[in-house]
């Protein structure tokens, strides 16, 4: 059975601008449509690769990276015969296999860390409960640079410069949305300093008038709530082949959750938050409060 040509516009460049996870996401889909039309299993697609149903699955889902070999072989097993739909096909990999622009950094980071780059780079939404400090992505210079100085004598300033490139992905053409609930504690925590803290203050405000950007204060008032202690990000992509993920940072690790039961309590606990929390423009209000207090 020869396999229907499989349109690659989708995996276009407003995939390859969200980096190259979502490209390999993007591949890995066309990936199992072809062996579906084809009417071919992942046991038989894995013993023809010489690997496993669960490397067809890693493949698909676009979590690891592809084989030129294995690529060809997948599509010589699909009936993809075409010698210019096999090319833009590989072509297609070879720049998901690249590396992400986070690469240049990698000495200054854990791997577990360099996933959950790759997976925010590729979202297209981001919902975060923070019980500590400002988010990454919120972070100015000044108060990302009293952050790292806590933990880290050495490229401090390469990592003020890594929080930074991260941030462009708000800000960016086909930006992903960002909701965010802070406790009121992360905003009288004087990191760096009242200034800084107050110029850290300033900055929410800002942010928040993007399009994208939501920033909801959950209020002392508010009393207990469902994520006391627990500080977690969830990330959702455009393509449904792929799960949404929790994301838990340890100091030394991290956990990605993606089971059904898990996404469906942590989903339930955010969506608390965020009516427990002030709205959006009396949050806005309340952080003009806090950081002219710091005056």
């Amino acid at each position: 059975m020869i396999a229907e040509p499989v349109a690659h516009d989708r995996a276009d460049s407003a995939v390859a601008e969200r980096g190259p996870t979502a490209l390999r996401i993007a591949v890995g889909s066309q990936l199992r449509k072809l062996r579906e039309l084809s009417g071919i299993t992942r046991e038989a697609a894995g013993d023809h690769i010489r690997g496993s149903h669960a490397k067809i699955s890693r493949l698909e889902l676009g979590r690891t990276g592809f084989k030129e070999r294995d690529i060809r072989d997948l599509l010589a097993l699909y009936g993809v015969d075409d010698p210019g739909e096999r090319e833009q096909f590989l072509e297609l990999v070879r720049k998901a296999n690249q590396p992400g622009w986070w690469h240049r950094y990698s000495d200054l980071l854990p791997p577990w860390f360099e996933t959950y780059l790759g997976l925010e780079h590729a979202a297209k939404s981001i919902r975060t409960y923070e019980g500590q400090l400002i988010p990454g992505l919120l972070q100015t210079p000044d108060y990302a640079r009293s952050i790292v100085a806590l933990g880290h004598d050495a490229d401090g300033e390469r990592r003020v410069s890594l929080r930074r490139r991260r941030q462009e992905l708000l800000t960016r053409d086909g930006a992903p949305s960002f909701w965010a609930v802070l406790d009121e504690a992360v905003l009288h925590r004087p990191v760096g300093g009242p200034g800084v803290l107050r110029g850290q203050i300033e900055h929410l405000i800002d942010m928040s008038k993007l399009p994208n950007v939501t920033i909801q204060v959950l209020p002392y008032a508010a009393g207990g709530h469902a994520a006391a202690g627990s500080s977690f990000t969830m990330l959702r992509f455009a393509e449904a082949e792929l799960p949404d993920i929790v994301y838990l940072e340890q100091l030394t690790s991290a956990l990605y959750l993606d089971r059904r039961q898990d996404l469906e309590l942590y989903r339930q606990v955010m969506d608390q938050l965020s009516v427990q929390a002030e709205p959006p423009e009396r949050s806005r209000k309340e952080l003009a409060r806090i950081a002219a207090e710091l005056d």
